[in-house]
């Protein structure tokens, strides 16, 4: 299964033929930190939609628990099939600015903008609210997939260390956390000082496409002095190279203990606001210290991961982190009858779990590109993060689709007057239990995928030291982008190489 794909009788690549070749050492600092500002464009839109939308759709636009779950799960899971194909899009992009960095910014705009678009409300309440809504989520998640999916694929060809790949995700880990706690803690604070309701929930969405826009800017100029890695060829269709990501066994034990640990992450985004107002009885200022307290500790713990990590190895480090966000999740069931300090303290020892569980999976997936990379010699970091993000904006879509069902099943009452109707004994249950044991049993659980992970340090060494046979030849651009950069093809018929 792990054997690399060649023709027999291929001559041994040289290491120049080998495909990508990244950054052999360390990074400067400031493409550590140019790369991590794309973090505030990813944590704001991972965050606000699964925090803010759900309760936006029952309790501003009156519609159903069970509706406003399909319209905020529908429009993510339609990345499922996007991701991919930007994926395979930008693996075969030339353009001066290199293969990813031209999509941080024209997406990364277009990001902004349909985020602001999701929450304007042209329509008011009702149906015909929620349907906009979907619409413009449905376009925003399309955005985001032309973003994501350029952005995630840039470590494997930032640079070849594998220990400073950790590095680099421990400084985006970072600001994804600080991302993550300004959008959540203050994005609900934006909407309460703009009146609430629709009106403030406009200002909201204006506030959070600022957040997205210096992410996306901050990033494409960050990273512009990077190395970006030598054009490779990758597979000739995109069946062919989803077939090449299913026979790496890494990470697809990877990706599968990520999605659904992502779904667990995102049950608890989508309960703070109920779990604030319902459980804690503070609708005003609960979800903001709910934030603080689960993103706080993540901006400590980082440096303190990163040596776990490096002392017993990332799997070992993300079964531990993965444990204790589970373990914090399983306590906080007790949360009706602890003092709201214990309340805050279990939540913060919810984000240490998280901080690890974020940066270690997010550091082994560039250790399992340049896996495949060694294998085969094809340069495909756009299709395994194309799948990644896939998964992962699946799973974070997911989660506040099971919330919404809890939910629905547990009897809640939806409101179009921007405050929560009064709920029965049945349906704050459902929030209590959506909160704690169902996250809990998600993220603990997911670690069992990752019994067949086997991609250690000398492995990947092994790999990577043994090359794959020279690729044939590289693939075209697509016409597409050759005409959206302005760069022409050496061959405008497909068949040779593109002029980079």
């Amino acid at each position: 299964m792990d054997a690399p794909p060649g023709e027999a009788g291929s001559p041994p690549a040289s290491p120049a033929a080998a495909g990508p070749t990244s950054a052999p050492g360390v990074l400067p600092r400031r493409v550590h930190a140019g790369y991590a500002l794309g973090s505030l464009a990813t944590g704001a839109f991972g965050t606000v939609p699964g925090l803010l939308l759900l309760p936006y759709l029952t309790d501003t636009l009156g519609v159903a628990a069970g509706a406003a779950a399909l319209l905020v799960l529908l429009p993510k899971a339609w990345d499922v099939l996007v991701n991919p194909v930007a994926g395979r899009i930008s693996d075969r992009t030339r353009s001066r600015w290199g293969a990813r960095r031209p999509y941080l910014l024209v997406a990364g705009l277009a990001l902004g903008v349909l985020f602001a678009a999701i929450f304007a409300a042209p329509f008011g309440a009702g149906p015909a609210a929620g349907a906009y809504v979907a619409l413009a989520f449905l376009a925003t998640a399309t955005a985001f997939a032309f973003f994501q999916v350029p952005y995630v694929a840039m470590p494997a060809e930032l640079t070849g260390d594998y220990a400073e790949r950790t590095r680099l995700m421990s400084w985006r880990i970072a600001v994804l956390a600080l991302a993550i706690l300004v959008s959540g803690a203050v994005a609900p604070l934006v909407r309460d000082a703009g009146g609430g309701g629709v009106p403030g929930h406009r200002w909201m969405g204006l506030f959070v496409a600022g957040l997205i826009v210096l992410g996306a800017v901050g990033a494409f100029f960050g990273t512009r002095s990077a190395p970006s890695g030598t054009v490779g060829e990758s597979e000739p269709t995109l069946r062919a190279q989803l077939a090449v990501a299913a026979r790496n066994r890494p990470f697809r034990a990877l990706l599968v203990c990520f999605v659904v640990q992502s779904a667990g992450v995102a049950t608890v985004l989508a309960g703070v606001n109920y779990f604030a107002d319902q459980i804690l009885r503070d609708p005003k200022g609960g979800p903001t210290v709910l934030f603080a307290c689960f993103v706080g500790p993540a901006l400590l713990v980082m440096p303190l991961w990163t040596r776990v990590g490096a002392r017993v190895g990332k799997l070992a480090a993300l079964v531990a982190a993965s444990l204790i966000f589970a373990v914090g999740a399983l306590a906080l069931v007790a949360a009706p009858v602890l003092p709201p300090l214990a309340v805050y303290l279990l939540v913060a020892l919810i984000g240490v779990g998280y901080a690890g569980q974020q940066v270690f999976a997010l550091a082994m997936l560039p250790d399992c590109i340049a896996y495949d990379t060694a294998r085969t010699g094809r340069r495909q970091a756009g299709v395994f993060t194309g799948l990644w993000t896939a998964g992962e904006t699946f799973g974070l879509a997911l989660g506040p689709g099971i919330f919404g069902l809890v939910l629905q099943l547990s009897g809640y009452v939806s409101s179009d007057t921007g405050t929560a109707a009064t709920q029965s004994g049945t349906a704050r249950l459902g929030i209590l239990l959506g909160f704690t044991v169902l996250p809990a049993l998600l993220v603990g659980l997911a670690v069992l995928a990752l019994r067949p992970y086997d991609l250690t340090p000398a492995r990947l060494t092994a790999a990577e030291t043994n090359p794959a046979p020279h690729p044939r030849t590289p693939a075209p651009t697509p016409p597409i982008m050759r005409l959206w950069w302005g760069r022409k093809a050496a061959d405008p018929h497909g068949k040779g190489t593109t002029t980079p």
